[in-house]
């Protein structure tokens, strides 16, 4: 059996980046993980179904139709083997407040090992959506950044009573991608 890993950070932090330089670098020193993708698993299903025409729409759906979206996603995740990365969102901010990236139906099935949550300074992320074209995000500020990291620490810290999962913080600062992928890797070994 091995280890299930939830990362997650608000859009813009680098989480992708930080996740997919630490799984190149663990299978060169041997040590091989899956990375899955929650979004996508999610936009899979509500694609074929007709729901969505890119990702940035799932957060759009009603509650009720994200809720199912999330039990299959979860359902498909929890039956891999070996070691998995499970690339997500700690909590979706939607119009009508947030909702939790991996409510307990959701945890049930996934049963991760840890939660990391890759943060950085507010202002850092502002400047790196700012200079991402390829994502359509609502428009936030400083201190909507700030709520939202905070309001993940506190679902991370929920995730974890739930689950019995450990709980970590890895930085992610400007120009500090090696740092970031060292701590991360100290982890996942």
């Amino acid at each position: 059996m091995g280890k299930k890993v939830v990362i997650t950070g608000v859009p813009g932090v680098g989480k992708t980046t930080v996740i997919n330089q630490t799984i190149s670098e663990l299978a060169s020193e041997g040590v091989e993980y899956q990375n899955v993708n929650f979004g996508s698993c999610m936009f899979d299903v509500a694609s074929s179904q007709g729901l969505v025409t890119s990702r940035d729409d799932i957060r759009r759906l009603e509650q009720a139709t994200q809720r199912e979206l999330q039990r299959n996603a979860a359902q498909f995740i929890a039956k891999s083997d070996g070691n998995i990365i499970i690339d997500t969102h700690c909590t979706v901010k939607t119009p009508k407040g947030y909702l939790a990236g991996l409510p307990e139906w959701v945890l049930k099935e996934l049963m991760p090992d840890i939660v990391v949550l890759v943060e950085t300074d507010e202002d850092q992320i502002l400047m790196r959506r700012m200079a991402d074209d390829t994502r359509v995000r609502d428009a936030e500020g400083y201190r909507a950044l700030c709520e939202h990291q905070q309001f993940n620490r506190a679902m991370a810290a929920s995730y974890a009573m739930l689950t019995g999962c450990t709980v970590k913080v890895v930085v992610n600062a400007d120009n500090l991608l090696n740092n970031s992928v060292a701590e991360l890797k100290t982890i996942l070994r």
